[in-house]
């Protein structure tokens, strides 16, 4: 079976390196981009549009807001892929990446830059050590083998839709994964190459944005638990 992918990218000010993160997907297997941009003031929508990209404005902040926006607006697909507009992942690996939905052993796949190979000073320390605290609770608390909490996933549209995401905000990072474990879907990883971003970081370029979103995201991980054990 040929599977249908689309890929949903967040922007804000990306201009330096939408194109070339467009040129990098390969075609097929992907059939439509959507790229959700939050008020760009350096021309990343107009770069995106001339790259091939189908361009959806999100006035709303918020990542995961940007993601949710996405997936309304992908053409019929069956496997959505999420990426980020800065370069960091490699566009290139998608195959690697969706490789374990196509082969039926996987709903949802997160790429795990810790995992995989990182050039140096790619991911700061504190984002590192972040992830991967996190990435041991969910082992822990939800019995999902991950080790990274990286934007570079994929998953079955009909599971990301089934699950009714709702999460708009750092809490993204974490919700796809434990509302799809306490589902039943199958979670796994794969390592992926990561690189130094172009442009500078809206989180985790600075240790005020990587400590506010990991305690947001660690209090995602308890939150679901509990939810789950009360009901």
């Amino acid at each position: 079976m040929v599977m249908r992918v689309a890929v949903v990218i967040p922007t804000r000010n990306e201009a330096g390196s939408i194109g070339r993160v467009l040129d990098d997907i390969p075609r097929p297997p992907v059939t439509d981009i959507v790229v959700v941009d939050s008020q760009s003031t350096d021309g990343t929508r107009e770069i995106a549009a001339e790259h091939g990209a189908r361009v959806v404005d999100e006035p709303r902040r918020g990542y995961g807001q940007a993601c949710l926006t996405g997936i309304d607006h992908v053409a019929a697909s069956d496997v959505i892929v999420f990426l980020d507009g800065d370069y960091s992942d490699r566009p290139r690996e998608l195959g690697t990446l969706i490789a374990p939905i196509v082969d039926d052993r996987a709903d949802i796949v997160i790429g795990s830059r810790l995992a995989g190979s990182r050039e140096p000073g790619a991911l700061p320390w504190h984002s590192i050590v972040g992830n991967w605290t996190a990435a041991g609770l969910i082992r822990w608390l939800y019995g999902v083998r991950i080790t990274d909490l990286g934007p570079f996933r994929a998953a079955r549209a009909e599971t990301i839709r089934a699950l009714r995401l709702r999460e708009t905000g750092y809490g993204w990072a974490v919700e796809l994964i434990l509302r799809g474990a306490l589902a039943g879907a199958r979670v796994a990883e794969v390592p992926v190459s990561y690189h130094p971003r172009i442009g500078q970081s809206k989180i985790t370029g600075t240790v005020r944005g990587s400590i506010g979103a990991a305690w947001y995201i660690f209090g995602r991980i308890f939150q679901y638990r509990v939810s789950s054990a009360r009901g």
